[in-house]
């Protein structure tokens, strides 16, 4: 984006029209609209005096911040064995701890548990991908095969064992707030 380009959009933004940047800012609409077309280039001076009248300066304005990352591919993933290699955790969206909710893939081994997780606020969500689990949630227990889903508010402690001694079981789990 230019810079006139980038000062349109922080003005429309910030809902003024010409005239009223003109009139902030000391400066003629007739400039400010050559500014705006890249027809013109303010000084230094007055690109922060635009920039103030805007509510920002030279360092916020010409920053490019990273774009939020959408699409996560195989190579973004990491992945952590647990327990003797009993289970595995693949944090398949990373740095997940800062946003609202985090998902994981956890693959258990025949016959494994998952760690045991304390109670906490917030909710709990997961689907079986492959084999079966048994949902432990306090003192009660919940089977969940291939295609099923559980959800759950985790104020007990809650752990996944594999149901079967032969099979692995696959698990799509996502919990918000995240607290793998």
């Amino acid at each position: 984006m230019t810079i006139g380009a980038k000062i349109r959009s922080l003005r429309v933004q910030n809902g003024l029209t010409l005239e009223e940047l003109a009139a902030r800012s000391e400066l003629t609409k007739g400039f400010l609209s050559q500014v705006e077309r890249d027809l013109s280039s303010p000084s230094i001076a007055t690109l922060i005096d635009i920039l103030e009248c805007l509510g920002t300066d030279l360092a916020h304005f010409f920053s490019e911040g990273q774009e939020e990352k959408i699409v996560f591919r195989q190579e973004d993933v990491f992945v952590q064995e647990e327990k003797n290699g009993s289970y595995t955790i693949e944090w398949i969206v990373p740095n997940a701890q800062k946003n609202e909710m985090e998902p994981i893939m956890i693959t258990l081994k025949p016959g494994a548990e998952s760690e045991r997780y304390c109670p906490h606020s917030g909710e709990e969500f997961g689907y079986v991908l492959n084999g079966s689990v048994v949902l432990h949630l306090g003192n009660k227990k919940y089977r969940c095969k291939k295609g099923e889903a559980f959800s759950f508010k985790p104020e007990t402690e809650h752990y996944l064992a594999n149901a079967s001694k032969q099979k692995e079981a696959k698990i799509l789990w996502i919990s918000n707030p995240p607290s793998f």
